[in-house]
């Protein structure tokens, strides 16, 4: 492997962990749970693992003999940075178990389980990937694993490789496929236990036990210096309004989290879209009015933040969404109709199969839209939006706006714009020191999880605005999290997304200043994730965790 400076120096970082790991460990039960909602339903189909007790790690006095245990682990979904510093910590605390204890990483995600192939995770090799971004060490995958012949094919494995337990590494997806492996496994009495580490860089993963997801502090950094770089371009030309989505299909968070570190002229939430039932019209408006008051000051540039999946929590936007969902569902008979068609006749022929209202607002949209809605879904059912180009959407209706405004003298200024996507960019950057030590503290707390028999939990580390030695490790129920929702036209059993709360602090401060960054010039440049350095540039929480611990 070619090694970078900036990777050596790397290297030599030692991530900062709780007290509570430091030593021996003791667990401390805390209040048996129940899920989120739907709680008849939940505790239904998961008789085994529904309502265990929360669990704190506190500092043990005798550290107690533990045999040597076999563990694997699993990258599911899209890459998040720190997610080798997981499986670092992991190693390191089944090692400090018993020294003989082995690792094992299954290759390309769930579907390395299904189809036995992986590798032992040897101490020279994870060496090599300490304090990185990426999965390369084993590659991820987005295969579901909710098939009873899957769970089987996994247990093959795990009997061969006389497996304790498997670490699955992922998000909200992911760990719900892991709440219900770990039910199966424990109603089977198989010996496998399951455990899951939180990990998506948007930030929709968290509730009061899961404080942040792993990746969501080094990737908003990234996209903040990004968008840093043009809000200064912007302000050096004085020429272009840039237009710039985000990753953040649910949820807004990184939108949320990036207008708290740039102070952008514009940026969409999509949760408050969805409260305020506003229109594709409203949104427009929003915005054009925006670069119209910017231009009568002479300022005929600016910057616009827009979450990827804005335009499904647009309410007209979302009921279509919803109806072409039903129709396309996969493998049902309209699907398979609809494939067959011409593509040139697919648009007309989807607005015969969906309401009048819905019809309307399909029928509204420009072709290549339309046509975006109407792909092949992700692996777990849904519309693919980070394909829909919602920013050049907007940018092209608001021109068309400010034209008609033009018109009528409500605007005399010049509208240029750029467009932007930033996404993949942020997926695999080397983790922030935060990251770093947050991930190595969440391997090392599943590795006790694991050591002391649980399964059906997740990793859990809390207290993350304090100083690391003061964070608070343990494990919450998975079941603890989760719902039932509609999936690919049927009720399913998910951990319960986390949206940007209106009420809540980090959405307030931005609403109390967006007015005054929408009309003025204040942006701010953070620049690059700073590795070395004092701890109060290099250790910084995202500015959410610390208006959320105020």
């Amino acid at each position: 492997m070619n090694i970078s400076a900036l990777q050596l120096e790397r290297a030599k970082y030692q991530p900062k962990v709780p007290k509570s790991l430091v030593g021996a460990v003791k667990l401390v039960l805390g209040e048996k749970t129940e899920s989120v909602a739907n709680q008849k339903e939940i505790k239904e189909l998961f008789p085994n693992t529904y309502g265990m007790p929360l669990i704190k790690f506190e500092e043990g006095d005798v550290r107690k003999n533990r045999p040597a245990i076999n563990v694997a682990v699993i990258l599911s979904g899209g890459q998040a940075p720190g997610g080798h510093n997981v499986i670092s910590g992991i190693y390191d605390g089944i090692k400090k178990i018993h020294p003989d204890s082995r690792l094992y990483g299954f290759l390309g995600g769930p579907e390395g389980l299904i189809e036995h192939k992986y590798i032992e995770l040897t101490g020279e090799f994870i060496d090599e990937y300490r304090n990185t971004g990426g999965f390369d060490i084993i590659g991820s995958g987005r295969t579901k694993l909710e098939e009873e012949w899957q769970f089987n094919k996994g247990l093959e494995i795990a009997k061969d490789l006389d497996l304790t337990a498997l670490v699955v590494i992922g998000g909200d997806d992911s760990n719900t496929n892991a709440c219900v492996l770990s039910e199966y496994y424990a109603d089977r009495n198989a010996g496998v236990q399951v455990i899951g580490c939180p990990k998506t860089i948007d930030g929709d993963l968290k509730n009061e036990m899961i404080e942040a997801s792993f990746g969501f502090d080094t990737a908003t950094k990234v996209y903040s210096e990004l968008i840093g770089n043009i809000q200064r371009d912007a302000n050096s030309a004085k020429k272009y309004w840039h237009f710039i989505k985000l990753m953040g299909r649910s949820a807004s968070h990184i939108a949320l989290e990036c207008a708290l570190k740039n102070q952008p002229n514009i940026t969409l939430i999509s949760e408050e879209v969805a409260y305020k039932k506003q229109t594709l019209a409203d949104i427009v408006d929003y915005m054009a009015g925006i670069v119209a008051k910017r231009a009568e000051n002479g300022d005929n540039f600016g910057v616009a933040l827009i979450p990827e999946g804005v335009i499904e929590f647009i309410p007209e936007m979302k009921i279509l969404i919803a109806e072409l969902s039903d129709l396309l569902a996969e493998g049902s008979i309209t699907e398979k109709e609809f494939k067959h068609l011409r593509k040139s006749h697919r648009i007309t022929w989807v607005a015969e199969h969906i309401s009048a209202e819905s019809a309307k607002v399909f029928l509204s949209l420009p072709s290549g839209i339309a046509n975006q809605l109407t792909l092949d879904r992700d692996p777990h059912g849904n519309v693919q939006v980070s394909l829909i180009e919602t920013e050049k959407l907007l940018g092209e209706m608001v021109k068309i706006q400010l034209e008609k405004m033009k018109k009528s003298e409500k605007y005399i200024g010049k509208f240029g714009t750029q467009y932007h996507f930033f996404g993949y960019e942020g997926r695999c950057a080397a983790p922030s020191n935060f990251d770093a030590d947050y991930c190595y503290s969440l391997g090392y707390t599943a590795s006790v999880l694991v050591s002391d028999g649980k399964t059906g939990y997740m990793a859990s580390v809390r207290n993350l605005t304090a100083p690391a030695d003061e964070w608070i490790a343990g494990g919450v129920p998975i079941t603890m999290m989760m719902n039932m929702e509609k999936r690919n036209g049927h009720l399913k059993p998910v951990i319960q997304k986390a949206l940007v709360e209106l009420d809540g602090a980090p959405f307030k401060y931005f609403a109390s200043k967006r007015g005054e960054w929408a009309y003025t010039t204040k942006f701010v440049y953070p620049g690059p994730i700073q590795y070395f350095g004092p701890s109060e540039v290099c250790d910084q929480t995202t500015e959410t965790l610390k208006l959320e611990k105020q």
